[in-house]
């Protein structure tokens, strides 16, 4: 019975599967012959093809060095703007990816890395992406890409930031942000009398003391007050006031729209998540632009 089926599966099979089985030879009788050698005049026509290719690249590279030489401050702007979107276009790529994890599976599982870059790549779409429309207009990349290199703080991101510019601009963001740490500051002082009498209070009042002056508590004084900053009592979130709660979204860069408070707890649990990923790789892992991200960013959740 097998046999059967398999004759008859085998009978409406093509007619090259039939001949691969039973080893039946083609239609005429022998296989396929070898392509046939090169001729001279073909093996000419390689070498002519392959000499043109070689030269036509060379031209161009010489061509290139050429506008190096005479005209450098235009090639300058080539190469940033060249490197720059090939960059933006790579993270864009990994920033899809990330999202699509975080939708499916929460940040559960991803690198320090990875949350940073789900962190700051959406501030860079918001930076970049007028210029990238504009420049889509006819002719419109003539204007819009010299304002955008003579402007490259507001029209372009870190993608297309030299290192020193980098350096640069993060001082200024983050000489902007630590001016609003001066009214968060005013509002823990304030909310001191709403304290009850105690140890607590004196060791709160202790580091108050210490911020005025300049000075900075240390890990063990932070620890010992640490529930003052729990969800119910006066400094969680649920208990600061309004001003207290508009310092904190400016000095975290973010707009003063809806779900203040709801996004000032969603930027505390990725700092936090990305403090205990720097404790579990190391510091010594990290390369000095990060580092320099690093202490930037996160040496502000102390005011959260």
């Amino acid at each position: 019975m097998v046999r059967n089926v398999l004759r008859r599966l085998l009978f409406r099979a093509p007619t090259a599967l039939r001949r691969c089985c039973h080893g039946e030879p083609s239609s005429s009788g022998q296989p396929p012959p070898p392509p046939p050698p090169a001729t001279d005049k073909e093996l000419l026509q390689r070498k002519v093809r392959r000499y043109t290719l070689s030269r036509y690249v060379f031209y161009v590279r010489r061509f290139e060095h050429t506008l190096e030489e005479n005209f450098p401050s235009a090639m300058h702007v080539y190469r940033v703007f060249v490197v720059g979107i090939k960059d933006f276009y790579e993270d864009l790529k990994h920033f899809i990816r990330v999202a699509r994890w975080i939708n499916r599976n929460g940040r559960d599982g991803l690198a320090r890395n990875e949350l940073e870059l789900h962190f700051q790549m959406p501030k860079d779409m918001v930076r970049v992406a007028p210029v990238l429309l504009i420049s889509a207009l006819p002719f419109a990349n003539y204007v819009i890409f010299p304002l955008a290199y003579m402007f490259p703080r507001h029209l372009l991101s870190r993608h297309f930031w030299s290192l020193q510019q980098r350096v640069d601009f993060a001082a200024i963001a983050l000489r902007k942000r630590l001016y609003n740490q001066r009214p968060i500051l005013r509002c823990l002082q304030v909310r001191l009398g709403d304290l009850e009498e105690g140890k607590l209070r004196d060791q709160w009042a202790n580091i108050l003391g210490l911020l005025g002056s300049g000075a900075h508590p240390n890990l063990q004084q932070i620890q010992q007050v640490s529930g003052l900053f729990a969800e119910t009592q006066a400094f969680g979130m649920a208990g600061i006031w309004a001003n207290h709660k508009n310092a904190l979204v400016r000095l975290h860069g973010m707009h003063m729209g809806w779900k203040r408070r709801w996004r000032l707890r969603e930027r505390a649990k990725l700092l936090r998540e990305m403090d205990f990923m720097i404790t579990e790789e190391g510091v010594t892992s990290m390369s000095n632009d990060e580092m320099r991200y690093v202490s930037e960013n996160h040496v502000l959740i102390g005011a959260i």
